[in-house]
């Protein structure tokens, strides 16, 4: 493009027919690579020269700037060939800019005239002295058209809007007039208010067979329910135009979104208006929905190989989508999770090495239920009261059998559309751990009564949580913004006043105790924090800070283990495993070593204790991640591409005996924290996305100094043995070290 302004250039390219703008590298490879006997399978075929096309862009490109205020413009085209490929040259002469002079407005409607003056500040792009936009004019009707659907105008319509304008090309300024014509044969536009709605539910096939159960709620509402599945509530809650009120398009569009944001039923179209066959001008609406199927069950695996190591998680969803006839929706969800090794650890050959499982149920009603009546807060989204239970057992082999139970309360509510507040006002948890034995007495005679009392004890508390979340609206799209979402966890304050109050006996650490049992008493804070900054073509920019802070207190003097932080995993550091990763510069060939004295008692140690001593209060992480789009068609998905950083680690919060440097301090940040970098897949199926990233240790702060710098000190090694993973396995038990770690998971990592 030459001849242009900057600010027009760019977006002047856009104009350009699509099958006269140069190919995607990437995408013409997978076009020869996938295309079969000149069917387009993936991929885009070659742009190839069409004169005809090269005329129509450029008369798309002079028409877009003479839409910009350059009513003079003129564009020509020219064409250079070099080795049968065409080079496109589009050169304008914009000639001056016409600006605007005055607006006046023809309205022969007193009032639509006045709605128009009263409005026209907050809206209009449209200003004296302004430049000449044609699309700030479309924008302007659009915008009053809107208006007019918010005010009861329900026959009015966009053609009812025009504009005029007089240019006076020696002074280069134009004249603009917004006419609103009153409808043929009348003196005025008629203003419409609501009468009578009939709800219509079909049977989850679309069908309205057979008798149906049907109820006159009330004066506005009758309800028929050829399902015999929802009691009329569950739809009229969520209705927003009143019987009286004027006709408000908003309206009908939150109607649908809430009824639709349910997830109880499969179809609900924006509701119809028949207007009275009378002077009165009023309408009465219809609303059809057809309900999704009342039960479903998802079974969902995943498989896990990594230096040996190998495993599977298993899980299964069954939902019931309308419980009690209210559209509560009930969830039953279990998961079991199981690592073996296969030998490449001595002390464990070929056995397991954990084991996960988890069940739990939850019922989430789509209203706030309390002992006080409070209206429906669904203006900016469906809220919810969640009640659920969930039991879990954890098993490491040779170590300890963990249980847990949680239960609790939770409210969820959005106070705009980018603002959600989710309170738990009632969360109550029980834990016991049962340590093997053999592995206690190898733990208290290495001095590690902390770990021991930290896996193995029986411990309750009772606490609140409350969560807030920003712009979560709108992290599916490709525009400039900042999300957030801080949480906020505290428990035990309460039973610490009860066992003060009635003077309940302590446990012989002096930790007090309600029912003979110890509970814990902490604080617990987690931000995630992401700006997201986005480019033409599906391509955008993500920093992600990930900070978290927990802290005992009172009653407690550690976290109990399900309150710790861990790192490592598909979604925050991708180059380790979970819980592998920490806290600070740990590590654990060399801490082992030290507090037993023999490498026998050290490897085993080092074996019981993996994937439960990297754990934290203090964490950190943060990510960079460039995410672009590589095809269009791959598969049936969209084929994008990622590359990223991920840096940060975590720490405890006091110093540790026989484990310098684990602890969090401001002078040792960067020597103690981890880094990595890599790339990945998303293979984005529009209703969900698998991914692929493959990521490689950078920085490693178990090691010292410049030996940090795993990938650029051995680089040689990076998937071939060398002196170094040999030095490794030999001081670590026979575990191997891994440079790259691949994830596979659904949906995009933050």
């Amino acid at each position: 493009m030459k001849g242009m302004d900057d600010d027009y250039a760019e977006a002047a390219v856009n104009y350009v027919d699509k099958l006269q703008q140069p190919n995607n590298v990437l995408n013409l490879q997978f076009y020869y690579l996938f295309s079969k006997n000149g069917k387009k399978d993936i991929g885009e075929p070659p742009a190839i020269l069409d004169t005809p096309l090269v005329e129509f862009s450029r008369i798309q490109i002079e028409r877009f700037l003479q839409s910009k205020g350059y009513l003079k413009a003129k564009v020509t085209d020219s064409i250079k060939i070099k080795k049968k490929k065409a080079e496109l040259i589009f050169t304008a002469v914009e000639g001056p800019m016409f600006k605007i002079r005055k607006i006046e407005d023809s309205i022969p409607d007193k009032k639509v005239q006045a709605l128009y003056r009263v409005n026209r500040p907050r809206f209009s792009h449209v200003q004296p002295g302004g430049r000449f936009d044609t699309d700030s004019l479309a924008y302007d009707r659009d915008e009053f058209y809107l208006i007019m659907k918010r005010n009861g105008y329900y026959d009015f319509y966009r053609q009812y809007i025009n504009f005029t304008f007089d240019s006076t090309f020696m002074s280069s300024v134009v004249d603009v007039k917004m006419i609103i014509n009153n409808p043929v044969g009348k003196t005025s536009h008629p203003v419409y208010r609501i009468n009578n709605t009939l709800i219509t539910v079909a049977n989850s096939a679309g069908r309205t067979p057979g008798k149906a159960d049907t109820v006159q709620v009330d004066s506005q509402f009758r309800y028929v329910d050829f399902s015999h599945k929802f009691l009329p509530r569950t739809v009229t809650d969520y209705i927003f135009q009143k019987r009286g009120q004027l006709y408000d398009i908003d309206k009908q569009s939150l109607t649908t979104s809430r009824l639709s944001a349910l997830n109880v039923f499969r179809n609900v179209p924006n509701p119809t208006y028949q207007k009275l066959p009378d002077s009165t001008h009023r309408l009465d609406s219809k609303i059809d929905i057809v309900p999704l199927k009342q039960m479903s069950d998802r079974v969902e695996g995943e498989f896990l190989f990594n230096a040996g190591q190998y495993g599977y998680n298993l899980g299964n969803t069954f939902t019931d989508r309308n419980v009690f006839k209210k559209a509560a929706i009930l969830q039953i969800k279990l998961n079991w999770s199981v690592l073996f090794n296969n030998g490449s650890s001595a002390s464990n050959p070929k056995g397991v090495e954990n084991q996960d499982f988890r069940i739990g149920a939850s019922l989430a009603y789509p209203r706030i239920i309390t002992p006080f009546k409070l209206p429906i807060l669904g203006k900016y989204g469906v809220p919810h009261t969640t009640f659920s239970t969930n039991y879990q057992l954890f098993y490491q082999q040779g170590l300890v059998q963990r249980t847990s139970f949680i239960n609790s309360i939770t409210y969820d509510f959005a106070e705009t559309a980018n603002k959600v507040h989710t309170v738990t006002p009632i969360d109550f948890e029980f834990s016991r751990g049962v340590i093997n034995p053999v592995a206690e007495q190898k733990l208290l005679a290495a001095n590690l009564y902390a770990y021991s009392y930290l896996i193995g004890r029986t411990i309750f508390t009772s606490g609140s949580q409350y969560t807030f979340q920003y712009n979560a609206n709108r992290l599916t799209s490709y525009s400039n913004f900042t999300y957030f979402r801080g949480s906020l966890d505290v428990g035990g304050n309460t039973l610490y006043l009860l066992s003060r109050l009635f003077n309940t006996s302590t446990d012989a650490l002096g930790e007090h105790t309600l029912a003979g049992r110890v509970f814990s008493q902490y604080a617990k804070a987690e931000v995630d924090l992401r700006f997201y900054h986005s480019f033409s073509g599906e391509r955008q920019l993500i920093f992600r800070l990930n900070p978290g802070l927990g802290v005992p207190y009172g009653n407690s003097s550690q976290l109990i283990f399900e309150k710790n932080f861990y790192a490592g995993g598909a979604n925050d550091m991708r180059a380790w495993l979970p819980r592998t990763l920490g806290p600070g510069q740990f590590n654990r060939a060399t801490y082992y070593a030290g507090i037993t004295g023999s490498a026998a008692a050290a490897s085993a140690l080092r074996t019981q204790l993996k994937y439960l001593d990297q754990f934290g209060e203090v964490k950190f992480i943060s990510n960079l991640e460039y995410r672009y789009k590589i095809a269009s068609d791959f598969f049936g998905s969209k084929l994008k591409g990622a590359i990223f950083t991920d840096a940060g680690n975590i720490w405890r919060l006091n110093k540790q005996p026989n484990d310098p440097n684990v602890e969090f301090r401001f002078d040792n940040i960067l020597q103690s924290s981890a880094m990595d970098i890599g790339t990945g897949l998303r293979f984005d199926l529009a209703f969900f996305v698998f991914r692929l990233d493959a990521a490689f240790k950078f920085k490693d702060p178990q090691f010292s100094g410049s030996n940090q710098w795993v990938l650029v000190n051995h680089f040689n090694e990076l998937f071939t043995p060398g002196s170094f993973k040999a030095a490794y396995k030999a001081s670590n038990s026979g575990d191997t070290y891994n440079f790259m770690q691949l994830n596979f998971g659904i949906g995009m990592p933050f």
